[in-house]
C-alpha cells in the first residue's frame, strides 16, 4: 500500500487537464497494464476502472485514482502516454502551468480538425483487435458488481470534498450521458476514431462537390438515383449452442452491423439489417432482397455478410454453411436483371480458414506484396468465366449479350485459409477500416481505390493478446471485382436537372 498521495504540483496538473483528458484520453488494456506493471495499479482498480461502460467514464475513474497512488503516479502515467502513442496528452501534461489553462480550453475545439489531420498518418501501431482476448475483456466487464461498492464509497467522499473546495480550479467532470463525440485515439489509430460507448464515430460522411461529380461521372457508373440503391446487412453474432456448439458468439459483431447501418444510410442508401439468422433464413432474406421490383430505379446494391465462415461459405446460426458462390449467383446477370449493368457491392466479414497469420519479420527493401496465391485463385475463376462466355457466344443470340457474372466488387475480411480479426469492443478491423475510408474518402475517391486502402491500413495493424499464440497476429484483407467502370458513390450530391 503506498504511504502518500501524488505530488501537489502533479495532483494540480491533473485537475487543470481534466477536461481535455476525460474527452482524449484512450484508457485500454495496454495503458492499465502498463500502471499496473509499475505498480500503480492494483489488479483490482484495473478491474474497477475497465469495467466502466464508456471510454470517458473509464478515463473519469482512472482521473479520480491517480492522485491517490503516490509520488510515482504522475511520471508512470506521463510514460504510459508515451507508450500508448498519446503524446499530445504527455506534452499537455509537462507544459507549465499558464500554458495548461490556455490549452485546456483550445484542446476541445481543436480536436475534430486533428482527427482529420491524422488520417494520413503512417507510423505503426500496436492495437488490441484479436478476438483471442474475448475472455480478457470479460473479465472487467464482469467486475462491475464487484466494484459498486468502492464506487459508491467514492461517490460519498467526492460529495464531502465538494463544499470544501475553495478554489477556482475546476473538479473533475462528471461521467457523462452515452452519447459523447468521438475522442482523439492514439496516433495511427486515429483512422478507428476510438468507439465511446461502443458506437459508431461521429464523423460524418464527407460530401462530394458539384465540381468533382461533373468531372467524373461520364467515365464512371451512373449514380444519382436517391436512393443509391439497397443496402442488406446479415450479421450472425450469436449461434444456437445446441446444433452450433463449436460456434462461440461474435462479441463485438453488434458493433459491425450498426456502423454498417449508419454508413450506407449516410451514403443514401435503404438499409435492412438483419441478425442471427440460419442458412436456410440468411437463403430466404437474400432471395427476397434479389427479387424486389424497386431494383429497377436505383443504381446500386450492397450486401454484407458477417458470420463465422470457412473458404468459400459462411455459417448460419444453425452451424450450417451458406455457400458464398449461390450469393454471387442469384446477384448475376441472369438470376436478377434488374441490377443488369449496376454495379452491386458485397462485404463479407468472416473467417476464410482457421489458420492465424503471425506475420514475418521484414527485411531490408520494398514492402511485400499480397499473396500471389491469391493473383493465381482470382485468374482460375477468371478463366472458367472465359471458357463459359465462349460456349455462350457458340449459342448466339441476335441481341447484346452479357456475361454471366459481372458489375460486382467484393471485399473480403481475410485472405483464403486465414482468420479474420475482431475486436470485442469495437468490432472487425476490417469493417472498422471500411467505414472510415467510406466516410473520409468516398467523397472523391472510386471504391476500387478505398478497398486498396483499407488493404493497406489492415496490413499495418497487428494484434495485442500477450501470453496467447494470438499475440502480434496479423490480418490481410483483399478484394475482387468484375466492375468496368470507375465506382463513385458521390455522397450527398443531387444533380439538378
Amino acid at each position: 500500500m503506498l504511504e502518500c498521495g501524488m505530488l501537489d504540483r502533479d495532483r494540480q496538473t491533473l485537475r487543470r487537464c481534466s477536461a481535455v483528458l476525460c474527452k482524449q484520453l484512450v484508457v485500454d488494456e495496454v495503458l492499465i497494464q502498463s500502471l499496473q506493471a509499475d505498480d500503480i495499479l492494483t489488479e483490482s482498480m484495473a478491474e474497477i476502472v475497465m469495467a466502466e461502460q464508456t471510454s470517458q467514464k473509464r478515463s473519469w475513474r482512472l482521473l479520480l485514482l491517480l492522485p491517490k497512488r503516490g509520488p510515482r503516479a504522475f511520471s508512470s502515467f506521463c510514460t504510459a502516454l508515451q507508450e500508448t502513442e498519446q503524446q499530445h496528452l504527455c506534452d499537455l501534461l509537462k507544459q507549465s502551468p499558464e500554458k495548461n489553462d490556455k490549452v485546456s480550453h483550445v484542446e476541445i475545439s481543436l480536436l475534430g480538425r486533428e482527427e482529420m489531420s491524422e488520417v494520413s498518418s503512417t507510423a505503426p501501431s500496436y492495437v488490441q483487435d484479436s478476438d483471442s482476448y474475448q475472455c480478457w475483456e470479460s473479465s472487467f466487464t464482469g467486475a462491475v458488481s464487484a466494484g459498486e461498492e468502492d464506487r459508491n464509497k467514492e461517490r460519498k467522499r467526492r460529495k464531502r470534498r465538494g463544499s470544501d473546495k475553495q478554489t477556482n480550479r475546476p473538479p473533475l467532470p462528471l461521467p457523462t450521458q452515452e452519447g459523447t463525440t468521438a475522442k482523439r485515439a492514439r496516433t495511427h489509430e486515429s483512422m478507428e476514431f476510438s468507439l465511446d460507448a461502443d458506437s459508431p464515430i461521429n464523423t460524418p460522411v464527407l460530401a462530394c462537390t458539384p465540381d468533382f461529380y461533373l468531372s467524373h461521372c461520364e467515365q464512371s457508373y451512373r449514380m444519382d438515383s436517391s436512393p443509391r440503391g439497397f443496402a442488406l446487412v446479415l450479421s450472425n453474432v450469436t449461434f444456437d449452442t445446441c446444433t452450433a456448439p463449436e460456434l462461440d458468439p461474435r462479441k463485438g459483431g453488434e458493433v459491425d452491423d450498426e456502423v454498417l447501418r449508419k454508413v450506407f444510410t449516410e451514403l443514401d442508401y435503404m438499409v435492412t439489417v438483419h441478425r442471427d439468422l440460419t442458412a436456410e433464413g440468411m437463403r430466404t432474406c437474400i432471395e427476397n432482397f434479389c427479387r424486389q421490383p424497386d431494383h429497377r430505379t436505383v443504381d446500386s446494391c450492397v450486401v454484407c455478410l458477417l458470420s463465422h465462415g470457412v473458404e468459400g461459405a459462411i455459417y448460419g446460426t444453425d452451424g450450417q454453411l451458406l455457400q458464398l458462390d449461390w450469393v454471387f449467383e442469384a446477384f448475376d446477370n441472369a438470376h436478377c436483371p434488374l441490377l443488369q449493368n449496376k454495379p452491386k457491392m458485397f462485404f463479407i466479414q468472416a473467417c476464410r480458414g482457421d489458420e492465424m497469420d503471425c506475420g514475418v519479420e521484414q527485411i531490408d527493401g520494398p514492402a511485400r506484396t499480397c499473396s500471389p496465391s491469391c493473383e493465381q485463385g482470382d485468374s482460375g475463376r477468371e478463366g472458367q468465366g472465359n471458357e463459359d462466355s465462349r460456349q455462350r457466344e457458340v449459342m448466339g443470340r441476335p441481341r447484346i449479350k452479357l456475361p454471366q457474372r459481372s458489375d460486382m466488387i467484393c471485399g473480403f475480411a481475410s485472405l483464403k485459409g486465414t482468420a479474420a480479426m475482431r475486436n470485442t469492443k469495437r468490432g472487425s478491423w476490417f469493417i472498422q477500416e471500411l467505414n472510415t475510408a467510406l466516410r473520409l474518402h468516398a467523397k472523391d475517391t472510386h471504391l476500387a481505390d478505398i478497398l486498396v486502402q483499407i488493404n493497406g491500413r489492415i496490413k499495418e495493424r497487428e494484434g495485442y493478446a500477450p501470453g496467447t499464440a494470438h499475440h502480434r497476429c496479423k490480418e490481410m484483407s483483399e478484394f475482387t471485382s468484375s466492375l468496368c467502370k470507375d465506382l463513385y458513390l458521390f455522397p450527398k450530391y443531387q444533380p439538378q436537372y
